[in-house]
């Protein structure tokens, strides 16, 4: 092989392994307030194509349009609830990390509590009836040549 051939193949193995740097365009903030107030709505919205990243750490591109979305919001001076109901609306409780509790959420929320508590009475359960099967086994009676006399 010549040594541009070898030079292609590192070159294509290379660029194979490398994952492509994501770079969000950088935003000029009217003042500091705007922006924690923006980024803190980032971290409470959930990217809806990425789904277990916030708006603020997911590089989708619907991710980005919605950053864009929510401080062309954030300067049109609407509050932080009618920012997340305007994005439930279009998209869902889904969008929300913290969803209210409603009768839709009412197992996302206790689910995982109920789960624990029948787990808990399983295990009392068990050791109790083995505990009360140790108790009512008889006591074999001693071999003969163990009979002290």
């Amino acid at each position: 092989m010549s040594a541009r051939v070898l030079h292609a193949l590192l070159a294509a193995l290379l660029l194979a392994f490398t994952t492509p740097v994501i770079a969000f365009e950088p935003i000029e903030f009217r003042s500091e307030a705007e922006e924690e107030r923006y980024r803190g709505l980032l971290h409470q919205l959930r990217c809806v194509m990425c789904q277990n990243q916030s708006l603020a750490d997911s590089p989708a591109d619907i991710a980005g349009d919605l950053r864009m979305q929510v401080l062309e919001l954030v300067r049109e001076g609407r509050s932080d609830a009618e920012i997340r109901a305007f994005l439930v609306e279009r998209y869902g409780e889904f969008i929300l990390y913290q969803p209210p509790v409603s009768r839709a959420t009412w197992l996302l929320w206790f689910g995982p509590g109920l789960v624990l508590l029948a787990g808990a009475v399983m295990v009392v359960m068990t050791v109790r009836r083995k505990s009360a099967g140790a108790a009512r086994k008889p006591v074999p009676p001693a071999a003969e040549d163990e009979q002290e006399w």
